[in-house]
């Protein structure tokens, strides 16, 4: 049993907190009740048992949620379009060439005018990889314009690729990763000085190109940096020996492609050395640039056509992030004829297909015994990346 003092001190509390809860439901006691969630608020309304008046006709929209509304509509779009599908006509619907990819859509060019396409679902769905710049496809045109006035479509097909291009991070993956495709040629850029020019990077980019069916062309850019040191206004005698050897190493290495069949260039932007012959290297044809960052691509593309800049592109008019936005490939059409596509965001291109075993025929003087001493060191630096699954990089 209990104390006497401690039974009584038990019934005070209970009645303490007796008392406390019949005074909070006097203190409630004449309140409103608050009302409880509408749970079937949608079947009424399609039933008709709700006034209009009642709703809030007020939208909230933000610029995230018009981000939203933009891609929802174009999303309910291609599900009509996916309703009414009658694919007997695929033959008869227009080609046309993918300019730019986006997340959820792509760009895609007919005689001068730019459609913002989808893919269609079930044709997204038995793809074997993503649809990329410069795949030609046929599309299906919805009739309908976004915010912009910018027509939109539905891709319906996407016609086999003759040239593709990948990324060097599927270097050891099961299926390729293809960033380009369609391409005729590879203009890989390099730079005798600042920075200075990396031949086992450009003996990579060659084979890239071959193996992707590209025909590379090898350009060296900023040679009157060369020639200002080889005059007299470089600096020390022993930095200007060093760079004269440099100089004539790069002589030496261009004649050595060109035994290959490798077209090779020589070109400076400020004394305009070079352009006119670029020029007609890139009329009427497509052309991936490559090259690392500094040796001059925008240089050379805006001597050719002062108007274009492919650092920021018209891809920042449509994402509002400017030079951060170009980080996949887009195409750039040439007043002069043709096209240049920039891959500003692919440090190396992929060597798909290509195995230790069949590497040796992308490099016939090394087969041939032929190959100096630093294209040997290419070949067997590749040989190891292929083995060891990494990218080698010079």
């Amino acid at each position: 049993m209990l104390p006497a003092g401690a039974a009584v001190a038990r019934v005070n509390r209970r009645n303490s907190r007796h008392g406390s809860t019949t005074e909070l439901a006097k203190a409630m006691k004449g309140k409103p009740k608050k009302l409880g969630r509408e749970k079937d608020l949608t079947r009424r309304f399609v039933a008709g048992e709700l006034d209009e008046d009642l709703i809030d006709p007020v939208q909230r929209f933000t610029t995230r949620s018009k981000y939203h509304q933009q891609t929802k509509t174009l999303r309910t779009a291609l599900m009509r379009a996916e309703e009414q599908a009658d694919l007997s006509d695929l033959h008869t619907l227009p080609i046309g060439q993918v300019v730019q990819v986006y997340s959820l859509y792509c760009d895609v060019e007919h005689e001068g005018q730019t459609w913002l396409c989808v893919v269609r679902k079930t044709l997204a769905q038995v793809l074997k990889g993503d649809i990329v710049v410069g795949d030609e496809v046929r599309f299906r045109d919805l009739g309908t314009v976004n915010e912009s006035g910018r027509p939109e479509g539905v891709i319906e097909q996407v016609l086999p690729r003759r040239t593709v291009l990948t990324r060097a991070d599927s270097f050891k993956q099961l299926e390729a990763h293809p960033i380009v495709a369609n391409a005729e040629q590879m203009l890989i850029v390099a730079s005798l000085r600042e920075p200075d020019v990396k031949w086992g990077l450009v003996d990579r980019m060659i084979v890239a190109a071959q193996a992707g069916k590209l025909e590379p062309i090898v350009c060296l850019n900023k040679i009157d940096l060369a020639r200002d040191s080889a005059s007299g206004q470089g600096g020390a005698a022993a930095n200007q020996l060093e760079e004269d050897q440099q100089w004539l190493f790069a002589q030496e290495a261009l004649r050595h492609y060109s035994s290959l069949g490798i077209r090779t260039l020589q070109t400076s932007v400020p004394r305009g050395v070079g352009l006119e012959e670029l020029r007609e290297v890139l009329r009427g044809r497509t052309t991936v640039l490559a090259g690392h960052s500094g040796v001059g691509k925008s240089s050379l593309i805006r001597a050719l056509e002062p108007t274009l800049d492919i650092r920021i592109g018209a891809i920042s008019g449509y994402t509002g992030k400017g030079r951060h936005t170009t980080t996949s490939a887009r195409r750039y059409a040439l007043s002069f004829g043709g096209y240049v596509i920039d891959t500003p965001g692919v440090k190396l291109f992929g060597l798909w297909g290509l195995s230790e075993q069949n590497l040796l025929e992308y490099f016939p003087d090394v087969s041939g015994g032929s190959a100096p001493p630093w294209r040997q060191a290419s070949y067997q630096r590749i040989l190891q990346s292929l083995a060891t699954g990494q990218a080698a990089g010079e």
